[in-house]
């Protein structure tokens, strides 16, 4: 099968050219994207005249948490978002902020050319889990790497991303 634009594209989008984006603007330094991923609970049922077999049926559906990496820096962005669902010693009354704790953030994936191939929409964000500063060793020759951990509640995919025309150089 091939591509309706790019007839000639057999392949599909590599999965190491994307951005984040929340608030309007684009997240520095995002290395990693976890997977979206729904589940939607099977509901089993029979007829009353009929006890030998059962049908089935869509229950509710539920979006797993997403999680975003990305190496530690002077950007407080993960930081400040985390600080709207708990902010320690921020008095009370003041500890979480109810009005701007959620966010909708759009995840863009790129194809070599770095044109937009994909992107997707994910609703009402929030931090479930922040971590700061990973563990630390003195003897590792790594990079130290931040995560937010975002509990959503649904994505779809942005059909206003057509699919790029790609040309040849």
């Amino acid at each position: 099968m091939q591509f309706n634009v790019n007839t000639d594209r057999f392949d599909p989008y590599k999965n190491f050219k994307f951005k984040v984006k929340w608030d309007g603007r684009y997240v520095a330094g995002i290395s990693k994207v976890g997977s979206l991923k729904r589940t939607t609970e099977v509901v089993k049922h029979r007829e009353g005249g009929d006890p030998s077999s059962s049908r089935k049926s869509p229950g509710r559906t539920e979006y797993e948490a997403i999680t975003l990496e990305r190496g530690v820096t002077h950007d407080p962005d993960f930081e400040n978002w985390a600080k709207k669902v708990w902010n320690f010693k921020a008095g009370l009354g003041s500890e979480v902020s109810l009005k701007d704790f959620r966010k909708d953030i759009i995840i863009e994936v790129y194809n070599e050319a770095g044109q937009v191939a994909l992107a997707y929409k994910i609703y009402r964000c929030w931090v479930s889990e922040y971590q700061a500063l990973p563990d630390l060793d003195a003897n590792a020759n790594a990079v130290a790497i931040q995560h937010i951990k975002l509990e959503n509640e649904g994505w779809e995919r942005d059909i206003e991303v057509a699919e790029p025309v790609e040309v040849p150089i």
